[in-house]
């Protein structure tokens, strides 16, 4: 935040204009610390991003030295008390351990995430629901993801539509959900029929999952972006994180 921002936020508040709430609310949004490198001269951390937008900086792995990964994991867990690494690996799981002993390898969405913020009450409504067992990798990235920004979520599985009895056994569960994440690879029709079973908003999460004409993904993402169904938004192609951050948003994770 520049400096005249904050002046004509304080005379507002003075003015009686704003709220003292208001203001620490704008304020909190848009600050940003000067010095956020924490001695790592390979990154520089954004410490303030829980207090702007309700969860911590998320850390992608995929690339990173293990080193460097559990440098910056630990950084972000000893200012916010929860971390989350995504598309890691078990040599940067180990590093990391030697700082936070709390911290815990996910194998099937290779995720690495560690926890010590007091208990709360989880927020109901988000499920995943995922195509077929190869689909779970991805599908399960959403669940960890959703369930560390506050979530109670429920994974229902092998519900695809090359055997649509499955789904129809989960109707109900369907319906109570507030939110769905529907995963799945091949040719990437099961959103649209979920889509027009229930009132909720659908995220379609499209996978690498298929035979060759899949192509890696594409068919299956190009699928869901075409739906017939109303109510149907699509994230990136094995892009579990994406899906689950933005359903733990609309279900109100991010909002004090």
């Amino acid at each position: 935040m520049n400096i005249s921002r904050l002046s004509e936020i304080m005379q507002l508040v003075a003015s009686g204009e704003m709220s003292a709430d208001q203001a620490t609310s704008e304020i909190s949004r848009t600050s940003i610390s000067a010095n956020q490198n924490d001695g790592l001269d390979f990154a520089t951390l954004d410490h303030n991003r829980q207090s702007r937008v309700g969860f911590p900086e998320v850390v992608y792995g995929l690339d990173k030295n293990p080193y460097e990964t559990a440098e910056i994991a630990s950084k972000i867990f000893n200012k916010s008390d929860v971390v989350l690494v995504t598309r890691s690996s078990t040599e940067a799981h180990k590093l990391l351990l030697d700082k936070v002993p709390e911290a815990i390898w996910e194998g099937r969405s290779r995720a690495i995430w560690a926890d010590r913020r007091p208990k709360q009450d989880l927020i109901t409504g988000v499920a995943v629901v995922a195509a077929g067992t190869s689909d779970l990798s991805v599908a399960s990235e959403a669940v960890l993801t959703a369930s560390l920004m506050g979530c109670d979520v429920n994974l229902i599985t092998d519900v695809g539509v090359a055997g649509l009895h499955r789904l129809s056994n989960r109707i109900e569960e369907l319906r109570a959900a507030r939110v769905l994440i529907v995963v799945a690879g091949m040719e990437g029709a099961l959103p649209s029929v979920v889509a027009g079973l229930v009132r909720a908003p659908v995220i379609a999460l499209p996978t690498s999952v298929g035979y060759g004409v899949s192509l890696g993904g594409v068919t299956a993402l190009l699928a869901m972006m075409n739906s017939c169904a109303p109510g149907v938004s699509v994230v990136n192609i094995d892009n579990g994180f994406g899906a689950g951050y933005q359903a733990a948003s609309i279900v109100g994770a991010t909002w004090d």
